[in-house]
C-alpha cells in the first residue's frame, strides 16, 4: 500500500499524522510519503520520524491580508500541478489531508485525480483546507461527533496521542495540591502574564499550593524574577520535553485549547481550564473549548476575561472542591480514544481497498 499525508504546519496537524503514518506501516508495511510547505513543522519532525517530505509551495487563504491571499491565488496553479506530478510519480492509494496549508492543493488534486481520499480533522470546527475539499472527500476522520456535519462520510476516531498520556498513573490523595500550567512549545505570553503577577495571591488562598509554570524562552526571564523569592513551591521550565510525567503530578492543568492539547488531556483524565488562543483559525481553539466545558471536563476561561483575580478565583474554587475535580477527570477521560491512530490507518486501508491483515511491501 501506499499513502500520502498531506498538510502540516503546525504540531497539532504533523504529530498526528506522524502517528497516522507509524501505524499503517505497522498494519500493512505501507509506503508513506508527506507533503508540506517549507515554512511548517514538518520540515524537522517528518525527516526526524524517518518518512520523505516533499515540498510545495502554497501558503493561507484564509483571514490574510489581500496581498497575502493574491499570493497565495498566484501559487495555486504551480501547487497544483506540482501535486498532481508527485500522484504521478508516486502512484498513492490513498490520500490523506490532515489539515494546513499543502492540504487542500494535494486533496484536490487526489479527489480530480480519482485517487481515495481521507480527511483527518481534530478541531471541532474543519479547518479552512479540510471544509474546500469536504463535499468530495471519500471519508473523514473526526474527534468530535458534532464535526460530522461537515462531510458526508465520517467516524469519530478522537486524535492520536502517544501511549503515554493513557498510561498516567492516579495521584497519590495525601500530596499538596498541584497546579500546571502552559501554553504550548512557546510559551503563551497573555497567560504567563496573568499566573507570575498572580501566584502570591492564589498561594495566600492555598497555603500549600505546588505550582509548576512551562513559560517558553521568551518570558522565562521575567517569571524567573518574579518568581524568585516565593521559595520552591513554584516550579520554572522554559519547555518541558516529557509532558506526561508533568501531567501525572498535577491536579489540575490550565492550558490552549489545541486539538492536540485537548486530546491530550483526555487521554490523561485530567481536569483542565483552558484559556483559548483568541486568534486562532475559525476561533477553533474555543470551539474545541466549548465542548469539554460543554462535557463537564473542563472550564473554559477567555483570554480577555482572564486575570489575576478571574485566575486565582477560577483556580482556588476548583482545587478546593475535590467532588468536582473528580467528576471532571472522570468525564474527560469518557472522552479520549487510545485507538485512534488505528482507527484512522483502518479506515485509510479500507478506503484504499486493503485488508487489515495484509502485509505487503509497496516497492
Amino acid at each position: 500500500m501506499r499513502a500520502i499525508l498531506a498538510g502540516g504546519g503546525t504540531g497539532g496537524h504533523v504529530i498526528p499524522a506522524i502517528a497516522i503514518a507509524q501505524e499503517l506501516k505497522k498494519l500493512c508495511n505501507a509506503q508513506v510519503i508527506f507533503v508540506g510547505t517549507a515554512r511548517g513543522m514538518e520540515n524537522r519532525l517528518v525527516p526526524a520520524a524517518g518518512f520523505p517530505l516533499r515540498l510545495i509551495q502554497i501558503g493561507p487563504l484564509n483571514k490574510v491580508t489581500f496581498k497575502t491571499r493574491l499570493q497565495t491565488f498566484s501559487d495555486l496553479p504551480k501547487s497544483m500541478l506540482d501535486c498532481r506530478r508527485i500522484l504521478s510519480e508516486f502512484r498513492p492509494d490513498i490520500v490523506i489531508g490532515v489539515g494546513g496549508y499543502a492540504s487542500g492543493p494535494m486533496m484536490m488534486a487526489a479527489v480530480l485525480s480519482r485517487i481515495p481520499t481521507l480527511v483527518f480533522e481534530p478541531n471541532y470546527v474543519p479547518g479552512f483546507a479540510n471544509r474546500l475539499v469536504a463535499r468530495w472527500v471519500s471519508g473523514a476522520a473526526v474527534h468530535f461527533e458534532e464535526t460530522g456535519r461537515y462531510f458526508r462520510r465520517c467516524k469519530v476516531t478522537g486524535v492520536p496521542v502517544r501511549q503515554a498520556f493513557f498510561d498516567i498513573p492516579q495521584k497519590p490523595k495525601d500530596g499538596p495540591p498541584v497546579l500546571l500550567v502552559f501554553g504550548g512549545s512557546q510559551g503563551a505570553h497573555a497567560i504567563n502574564e496573568v499566573v507570575r503577577h498572580s501566584v502570591a495571591a492564589l498561594r495566600a488562598r492555598i497555603p500549600n499550593i505546588q505550582v509548576i509554570h512551562q513559560t517558553g524562552e521568551r518570558d522565562f526571564n521575567d517569571a524567573e524574577v518574579a518568581y524568585s523569592g516565593l521559595g520552591h513551591w513554584v516550579e520554572m521550565h522554559r519547555f518541558i520535553d516529557n509532558m506526561p510525567s508533568f501531567f501525572a503530578r498535577a491536579d489540575l492543568v490550565l492550558c490552549r485549547s489545541g486539538a492536540s492539547t485537548v486530546a491530550e488531556i483526555a487521554a490523561a483524565g485530567k481536569p483542565a481550564v483552558f484559556v483559548p488562543f483568541p486568534r486562532a483559525a475559525d476561533d477553533h481553539q474555543k470551539r474545541n473549548a466549548e465542548a469539554l466545558d460543554r462535557a463537564g471536563a473542563a472550564v473554559m476561561l477567555e483570554e480577555s476575561k482572564l486575570g489575576p483575580e478571574s485566575f486565582v478565583e477560577t483556580v482556588s474554587s476548583l482545587l478546593a472542591d475535590q467532588s468536582r475535580l473528580k467528576k471532571m477527570a472522570a468525564a474527560a477521560k469518557k472522552l479520549s480514544h487510545p485507538n485512534a491512530a488505528r482507527d484512522i490507518a483502518d479506515m485509510a486501508m479500507r478506503l484504499a481497498g486493503v485488508s487489515s491483515g495484509s502485509r505487503e511491501l509497496s516497492s
